[in-house]
C-alpha cells in the first residue's frame, strides 16, 4: 500500500510538522542509497518501481542544497541523497550510526532547511498544500486503476456479485476490494472514504474503465506498430447489452520471430451494409488509429444473417487496401466456414440443429451414455465402427471437416436417443431435457433437414481432404495449395452434371427418409408464402432449385474468393521450410511465388541469390539430421537473419490467418472464447474484455491516471 507518510523510522513529520514528501527515485544505485541512509533494511529487497510508487521520505532529511530553484521549493534535484536523521534505527554491525558531530557546513545547511520549512508554513502554505493535495488525487486514482486492473484480468465484474445498476457501488466487488485496500493502510482511500462516504461512483468508475480500455488499445497498437505488418481477424459476433458487436483481432509476428495474435476491441455491428463497412473501416483507422497500410490480410467468422454485411466490409477492405488478401481463418475449418455463410433455411436447420445436439449431450454425462447405447444398437456386429464414432462424438465434431459424414452415420442413433428421453419411461430426465429432446427429434425428422444433409454431405466431401490438410504441418498446408486445382475441377464438374448428382441426392435422402417413417415434402414455409402453387411444386424439383444449385454455387465462389492467386502464392512460400525442402529437394522453391512479397522485403534485387543459397543449405540432409518442420521453428533458426529476403518473407506467411499458431502462441482467441461462454450476459463489458485478454500486457498506472485527469479534468478534492 502507498504510504503518505515518511519511511524514516521514529520520523516525527506529521500534522504537528508538517514536510513534503518525495518518491524514492527510479534510478537503482540512488534508490538503494537512500534506503541505506534511512536505514529500513525491511526495504532492501524491494525493487525500485515498488519503492517509488509506495514510499516516501519528508523533506526535513533533506539539506537546502537538494532542492532545486529557492527556499521555497519542494522539488529535489536529480542527485538528492538523505543525509539528515535525528536518531539511529536499528543499527547492523556497527553501521549506519550518524556521527555526533555535524561540521559547520551542515548545521548551516540545517538552519537553511528549518529557515525554508518556516517560510512554507507561515507565508505561503496554500501554495505548500496544492502540490500534496494533486499527489494524494493520484495516488487515489492509482488505487482505483490498480483494483480496477486486477479484476478485469480475473475477469472479476467489478459491479458484481449483484446487478447494481443506480448510482451507488453498494456491495460490490470493486468497493470490497477498496474496502480492504484501505483497512490494511492506504491513507488516501481512508480521507476519500471519510470525506465522501463513498471511494467514486458509478459514473467515475464507466470513466476508469474506458480510460483503462484506451490505454490498454494504444499499448497494444504501439506493439503491433513496432513488429511492422500484421493481418485483421474477425469473430463470431457477440452480443453486448442488447446490441451486436464484431470482435476484432491482429495477428503479427513479433521481434522475436514469434507469431502472436491480440484482441484488440469490440466494434459496434449495427446498421445497413454499405454505411457499416464504411463505419467499421473508419473506427479502425481514426478511432483505434490503426495503419491498414500496414495490413496484409483479412478473415472472419461470420453466419447466418450477418453474413452478408461481413462480405461487403471484407471487399471494402480489400478495395481501399488491396494488399489485404482474404483468407481462411485457422481456428475454424474449411467445411464448417464455408457452410455457415449460407443463409438457405434447410442449410441453417442443419447448422441450428448441430448446436442444439451439441448443447443437449453436454448437459450431463448420462445422456452421452444414453446416446452411446443407442450408437451400440445400430451396429450390433460392427464393434469397431461404433467404437470409432462413440470416440468421435466425444469430442466437438459438429464442427469437424466431416461433421455432415458423421451425422449421416449417426442419424439414426440420434434420433433413437432423443425420443427414448423424451418418453422419459423411467422419469430420469427433468422437464427442460425432455423439452430440448423433443425439439431435436422435429429437427432431425423434418424432410427438409434430411435433403440438406444429404446434398452438404456430399458436396463438402469434394473440399474435406483440403480442409483437413489446411489445419496440418507444413507439408501439409504447401501440399493443399498444389491440389487446389484439382477440387476446383471435381466441384466444376458436379455443376456441370448437376441434374445427374441432384438425382442421385434426392434418392439417398429419400431413402433415409423411408427407414425413419419421415414424409416427402416440400417444406411448409414455402407453402405459406406460394400458395398459389400448392399441389404443384414437387419436392424434387424444389430442393434441386432452392437447396442443390445455390449450394454447390456457393461453395465454388467461397472456394475461389478464400483461394485467390495471392493467397495460393503466398501458402506455396512454405517451400522455404527446411522439411519441405528436404519432401521435395530435387525441386527449387519457385521465385514467382515469393514475388508476391516484392515490395515489402528488404533487397529484391538479391532475392534470386539467396533463394537458391537458401535451397542449397535445407536440399543436402547430413545423416541423422532433423530438420525445422513448422514455420515457427523455421523463423526460430539462429541462421535465419543471415538471410534477410527468407526471414521478411517468412515472417509475412506466418501473419496469414490461414495458419494455425503453436499452442504457446495461442492464448488470446482460448481466453475470448472463456469469456464469451462463462461470463453472464449482464457482466459482459467490451472494455474489461479487452483488460481480461490481454491480462499479459503490463500496465502503465501511471499512464492510466494521466490520461483519466486529461480526459477528466474536473475532480473533486480527496480530503
Amino acid at each position: 500500500m502507498m504510504q503518505n507518510h515518511c519511511a524514516v523510522p521514529n520520523c516525527t513529520s506529521g500534522k504537528s510538522d508538517p514536510q513534503p514528501l518525495f518518491r524514492f527515485p527510479h534510478d537503482p544505485e540512488r534508490c538503494k542509497k537512500w534506503v541505506e541512509k534511512c536505514q529500513r533494511q525491511d526495504l532492501m529487497d524491494k525493487s525500485p518501481d515498488q519503492l517509488y510508487r509506495y514510499y516516501r521520505l519528508c523533506g526535513k532529511h533533506f539539506v537546502t542544497s537538494s532542492a532545486d530553484g529557492d527556499a521555497q521549493s519542494t522539488v529535489l534535484k536529480d542527485d538528492a541523497i538523505p543525509t539528515i536523521f535525528d536518531a539511529p534505527s536499528q543499527p547492523q554491525n556497527g553501521q549506519g550510526k550518524r556521527s555526533k558531530e555535524m561540521t559547520k557546513d551542515d548545521e548551516k545547511e540545517n538552519k537553511g532547511r528549518k529557515k525554508m520549512k518556516k517560510s512554507q508554513t507561515e507565508t505561503n502554505k496554500d501554495d505548500a498544500q496544492a502540490i500534496p493535495e494533486e499527489e494524494k488525487y493520484k495516488e487515489y486514482l492509482k488505487s482505483l486503476f490498480e483494483v480496477l486492473v486486477l479484476l478485469g484480468e480475473q475477469n472479476i465484474p467489478p459491479r458484481g456479485p449483484g446487478d447494481n445498476k443506480q448510482d451507488s457501488l453498494g456491495s460490490s466487488n470493486f468497493q470490497a476490494l477498496l474496502d480492504y485496500r484501505m483497512n490494511n493502510g492506504d491513507e488516501v482511500l481512508k480521507m476519500k472514504f471519510d470525506a465522501n462516504k463513498e471511494y467514486c461512483s458509478s459514473t467515475q468508475l464507466n470513466q476508469l474503465i474506458e480510460v483503462c480500455e484506451k490505454c490498454i488499445r494504444e499499448k497494444l497498437k504501439e506493439e503491433v506498430k513496432q513488429n511492422g505488418f500484421f493481418s485483421l481477424i474477425t469473430d463470431d459476433l457477440v452480443k453486448l447489452s442488447g446490441e451486436w458487436y464484431i470482435p476484432v483481432f491482429l495477428r503479427y509476428v513479433d521481434q522475436s520471430n514469434c507469431q502472436r495474435e491480440r484482441f484488440v476491441g469490440f466494434l459496434s455491428f449495427e446498421g445497413d451494409e454499405d454505411a457499416l463497412a464504411e463505419k467499421l473501416l473508419s473506427e479502425m483507422t481514426d478511432g483505434w488509429g490503426l495503419n491498414m497500410e500496414q495490413c496484409r490480410g483479412q478473415a472472419h467468422s461470420c453466419s447466418g444473417t450477418h453474413f452478408s454485411k461481413m462480405k461487403k466490409f471484407a471487399a471494402k477492405l480489400m478495395e481501399r487496401y488491396p494488399k489485404a488478401v482474404l483468407t481462411l481463418r485457422s481456428t475454424d475449418t474449411l467445411n464448417m466456414s464455408l457452410v455457415s455463410g449460407m443463409a438457405l433455411s434447410g442449410i441453417q436447420l442443419v447448422m441450428c440443429t448441430f448446436k442444439k445436439v451439441e448443447s443437449f449431450l453436454s448437459q450431463s454425462p448420462e445422456l452421452y451414455l444414453e446416446f452411446e447405447h443407442a450408437i451400440s444398437i445400430f451396429y450390433p456386429e460392427k464393434e469397431e465402427k461404433a467404437n470409432e464414432l462413440k470416440e468421435i462424438c466425444r469430442t466437438t465434431w459438429t464442427t469437424r471437416n466431416d461433421a455432415f459424414d458423421v451425422a449421416g452415420e449417426i442419424l439414426e442413433a440420434l434420433l433413437l436417443c432423443v425420443d427414448s428421453v423424451h418418453d422419459n419411461e423411467d422419469l430420469r430426465w427433468n422437464d427442460q431435457v425432455t423439452h430440448d429432446a423433443l425439439e431435436i427429434s422435429k429437427a432431425l425428422t423434418d424432410f427438409e433437414f434430411i435433403m440438406a444433409l444429404v446434398v452438404l454431405k456430399n458436396t463438402m466431401t469434394l473440399t474435406r481432404a483440403l480442409g483437413k490438410n489446411m489445419q496440418g504441418k507444413a507439408t501439409d498446408v504447401h501440399f493443399a495449395a498444389n491440389s487446389l486445382k484439382a477440387v476446383l475441377h471435381s466441384l466444376t464438374e458436379v455443376s456441370d452434371n448437376l441434374d445427374v448428382y441432384h438425382e442421385f441426392w434426392n434418392d439417398e435422402a429419400v431413402n433415409i427418409a423411408a427407414a425413419l417413417d419421415i414424409p416427402v415434402k416440400v417444406p411448409r414455409s414455402f407453402l405459406r408464402k406460394h400458395q398459389s402453387e400448392l399441389g404443384t411444386v414437387q419436392p424434387d424439383s424444389y430442393y434441386k432449385e432452392h437447396l442443390s444449385v445455390p449450394v454447390v454455387n456457393h461453395i465454388m465462389k467461397e472456394v475461389n474468393e478464400l483461394f485467390c492467386e495471392n493467397h495460393l502464392k503466398a501458402l506455396k512460400c512454405l517451400s522455404l521450410v527446411p522439411s519441405v525442402i528436404e519432401q521435395h529437394k530435387s525441386t527449387e522453391p519457385d521465385e514467382e511465388n515469393v514475388q508476391v512479397f516484392k515490395d515489402d522485403i528488404p533487397n529484391l534485387g538479391t532475392l534470386s541469390a539467396e533463394l537458391h543459397c537458401w535451397w542449397v543449405k535445407w536440399s543436402k540432409k547430413g545423416k541423422g539430421e532433423t530438420f525445422p518442420s513448422s514455420l515457427h521453428e523455421t523463423l526460430q533458426l539462429a541462421d535465419v537473419k543471415f538471410f534477410p529476403n527468407m526471414l521478411a518473407v517468412l515472417r509475412l506467411i506466418g501473419i496469414l490467418p490461414t495458419l494455425a499458431l503453436e499452442d504457446s502462441c495461442d492464448v488470446t482467441h482460448k481466453r475470448f472464447k472463456m469469456y464469451t461462454q462463462n461470463t453472464p450476459d449482464k457482466f459482459k463489458s467490451k472494455s474489461l474484455a479487452l483488460l481480461n485478454m490481454n491480462y499479459d500486457v503490463c500496465c502503465d498506472l501511471d499512464s492510466m491516471v494521466e490520461v483519466y485527469m486529461k480526459t477528466y479534468p474536473d475532480r473533486e478534492e480527496v480530503a
